[in-house]
């Protein structure tokens, strides 16, 4: 049997080979190790960080599916200036080097 031989027929006559199988099966392993990953930086992010520098990180990185916000952008949704956005992003980063190192 080689890679492009079919191994299934759905109602429409689209086959199923071995390829198709494993390329999900390898897709499927690339999406839960990086859930995987997600899942931990979530914890060291709630662990290692205050909530605001929480927050900021999530805000600025897009975490929890959200899309990811300019620094700007990231001060007017906390009341807060760029810079000071910019400082609390590079202490919070530099934090979470120092634990996942």
């Amino acid at each position: 049997m080689s890679l492009s031989d079919t191994l299934d027929v759905d109602g429409e006559g689209n086959g199923l080979s071995v390829m198709d199988v494993v390329a999900y099966e390898d897709d499927l392993d690339e999406r839960l190790s990086s859930e995987e990953l997600c899942g931990k930086l979530r914890t060291v992010i709630d662990t290692t960080l205050t909530k605001r520098e929480a927050e900021i990180i999530r805000l600025r990185y897009g975490l929890d599916g959200a899309e990811p916000k300019t620094q700007q952008e990231t001060a007017e949704i906390c009341s807060i200036s760029r810079s000071y956005v910019s400082r609390i992003e590079k202490r919070a980063l530099e934090k979470l080097r120092i634990k996942l190192s």
